[in-house]
């Protein structure tokens, strides 16, 4: 295991929006306007560990420019602090928390505030420009690779993954009950900033057994597997934690040991955090079986369940309070939304001592980041 030293990175205080649905409870707010408000609340629950070095912000599908700085701004921290925006997808807001934990580890910075948002109901209508006597196209996302690779949606290439590995549709619909209710069981007002009134993850639904979500029809292809009852919705929302040294913090925290991003074949995306996971684990010298809790985003629940079999995670562990397939999917917030769930259950009383944060990223990409229950 990664020997302790006082500038381990420490996660302190994360906090999220509630996840709204797309065009729904956040329809009219940008992602500055998400982010904003959890940034100040982090910032005051942190002000005693004095000046605030950056902040770090993952997203996917934003207005362009640097909105970590904008939000930054928005959120009443001053012209002197800064803020860098990073995209790696599905991964973002997981990377930008490493990328301020490497910082904060180097010496280079000792306290910054990093997490993630997206704004799916706000992000602008994207064009190519007129070539020849074609005049602009539209489209939806930026590629994943370029010509001549795989390059499916991530609807298409769960429903892939999902025939490759033989998970049918019954057990993907039995994942996504369990999701459901789980998430349903479960008091997230703790860990939730409230904005423009919302103060509840406006997705969960009770009562989805899976023999109502069995009767959906397949939402990507007519053979297909994936269906709107076990995958993830489009949805609006940020999370962002404080990230310092060891020496500074105090109170029940999490100890970042590692992580580590590794890529895969892009046509089966979902495979993408098996290496990651076991690059971090060899990385910090820990096995699976010392990890308590997995949290992964549940894109798909196929995407899911290939972790679970490729790693042979314990199912018990994945998502003990729900996941993505209940709460949405926030692309740009998701991998910071994994952490306070993490926080949220680890720093609690008998809670596991290690957990870890998993995301499968569109083109083929994973990022896994292991964390350490300190000071409780």
């Amino acid at each position: 295991m990664v020997r302790s030293s006082p500038r381990d990175p420490i996660l302190l205080a994360g906090r999220r929006t509630a996840i709204g649905t797309a065009g729904h409870a956040f329809a009219d707010l940008t992602a500055a306007d998400l982010a904003a408000p959890v940034i100040a609340d982090v910032a005051r629950r942190v002000q005693h560990l004095g000046r605030i070095d950056d902040v770090v912000l993952g997203n996917c599908l934003g207005p362009g420019g640097d909105l970590a700085r904008v939000a930054a701004l928005q959120a009443g921290l001053g012209h002197h602090v800064p803020g860098v925006t990073v995209d790696r997808q599905c991964g973002s807001g997981l990377d930008a928390v490493a990328v301020a934990s490497s910082r904060v580890r180097a010496g280079d910075d000792a306290l910054i505030l990093a997490g993630g948002v997206e704004s799916a109901s706000t992000a602008p209508w994207r064009f190519h420009a007129p070539v020849g006597d074609a005049g602009p196209q539209r489209y939806t996302r930026a590629p994943f690779t370029p010509r001549g690779h795989p390059d499916p949606d991530m609807g298409t290439a769960a429903d892939d993954l999902a025939r490759t590995l033989g998970i049918d549709r019954a057990r993907q619909d039995a994942y996504a009950e369990r999701s459901h209710r789980l998430a349903s069981q479960t008091d997230f007002s703790a860990e939730i900033v409230t904005v423009a009134g919302i103060d509840r993850d406006e997705r969960v639904r009770s009562g989805l057994t899976a023999a109502r979500l069995s009767r959906l029809r397949p939402a990507f292809s007519p053979e297909g597997t994936a269906t709107a009852g076990n995958s993830c919705g489009i949805s609006d929302g940020a999370a962002v934690l404080a990230v310092t040294t060891a020496d500074r913090a105090d109170g029940p925290a999490l100890r970042v040991l590692g992580w580590a991003v590794a890529g895969t074949d892009p046509a089966l995306p979902g495979l993408s955090p098996v290496p990651a996971v076991r690059a971090v684990l060899d990385r910090c010298g820990a096995a699976l079986s010392d990890v308590g809790i997995v949290e992964i985003t549940e894109a798909f629940a196929s995407v899911a369940l290939a972790a679970v079999d490729r790693l042979g995670i314990d199912p018990d562990i994945v998502c003990p309070h729900g996941g993505a397939i209940a709460l949405g999917h926030p692309w740009g917030a998701s991998g910071a939304i994994l952490l306070v769930r993490l926080a949220g259950q680890m720093t609690a009383t008998d809670s596991p001592a290690l957990g870890l944060a998993v995301c499968a990223i569109g083109g083929g990409q994973g990022i896994a980041m292991l964390v350490e229950r300190v000071g409780a």
